[in-house]
């Protein structure tokens, strides 16, 4: 909730363009220097403005940093599709994926993995949309003659593996068990690629 005195912007074009610049100036911080110690006043200076602007343009210090994370998201998920959808197998484009996934903006996002579980109340819906925002690319890139549901199957276990092996890498920094953890994958969505023709 915005500090009383403040209002938001009315979503005028103008309102709109102003509140994405400082949006982008905030993610591309966050970026470069992940999570710890965000703050209102660090995002403004960020910005290049005050804290009292961007409450003008968001709700909230954790509605700023929520577009923020939403932003960087969507870029990374967006490089993986890009990196993951020429290559000919399943098993292929996941690998590509994981490379993105693991790339130069992995700290700040799975910081928010962190939030999430050190704070599950207040940041439970970077975890729900987590699932939404990458299933969808996850779905895409299953063979199309796959049904439906086998396609919603498969990506959930990929989701899951591939959290997981960003929890043993960031956290103890277990590149042995991932690279295993990984060869068990490829053989799996290998098989399961096979099984499907």
């Amino acid at each position: 909730m915005a500090e009383a005195g403040y209002r938001r912007s009315a979503g005028s074009a103008r309102g709109q363009a102003r509140q994405q610049e400082l949006l982008e100036r905030v993610a591309d911080d966050l970026a470069v220097n992940g999570l710890v110690d965000f703050s209102l006043r660090r995002a403004a200076r960020a910005a290049g403005t005050t804290h009292k602007v961007l409450l003008y343009h968001f709700e909230s210090v954790d509605d700023l940093l929520a577009q923020a994370i939403l932003r960087l998201r969507g870029q990374r998920i967006e490089s993986a599709f890009a990196a993951a959808a020429r290559l000919p197998t399943l098993a292929a484009r996941v690998g590509a994926l994981w490379t993105t996934l693991a790339g130069e903006q992995s700290r700040v996002l799975d910081q928010a993995i962190g939030l999430v579980m050190y704070d599950p109340v207040r940041y439970a819906e970077l975890g729900r949309s987590a699932s939404r925002d990458y299933l969808p690319t996850l779905l895409a890139l299953c063979p199309e003659a796959w049904s439906e549901e086998r396609k919603r199957e498969v990506s959930e276990l990929i989701l899951a593996t591939l959290r997981g092996f960003l929890v043993a890498w960031l956290t103890g920094g277990d590149t042995v068990g991932v690279e295993a953890g990984f060869k068990a994958l490829f053989r799996a969505l290998e098989r399961e690629e096979a099984d499907g023709l």
